[in-house]
């Protein structure tokens, strides 16, 4: 693995997030209180777009098909998924799975992600 360029830090701005392509795997980039982290861009139930979902207390991203919620700095499901009303049922055959993290790093204007 090794540090490739993601985007720049203006292009994430503080509190956000941004799905970008690093060297063809496909990476949200946060911008959180304490610097920037990237997770994997698909949730690991049935693989929504989490950089279509929401920040949460400026530590959690919430999927927005099922309302899964992922720690951004540990890849940890906090929340399985909950909505709508009987998707649980699915849970049975997708459990409770983490999403992939990577390292960051900033390097003057340019946000690096290990891949």
């Amino acid at each position: 693995m090794a540090f490739v360029r993601a985007c720049s830090v203006n292009e994430v701005p503080a509190g956000g997030m941004k799905r970008v392509k690093v060297n063809g795997e496909a990476v949200v980039v946060y911008n959180l209180a304490d610097g920037f982290h990237a997770t994997a861009a698909s949730c690991s139930h049935v693989f929504g777009p989490l950089a279509r979902g929401k920040i949460l207390d400026g530590q959690r991203v919430q999927c927005p098909l099922h309302r899964a919620e992922f720690d951004i700095k540990t890849g940890e499901a906090v929340k399985w998924a909950c909505f709508p009303p009987g998707v649980q049922l699915m849970n049975l055959f997708r459990p409770k799975k983490p999403i992939k993290t990577y390292a960051t790093r900033v390097d003057g204007d340019a946000v690096l992600v290990d891949v």
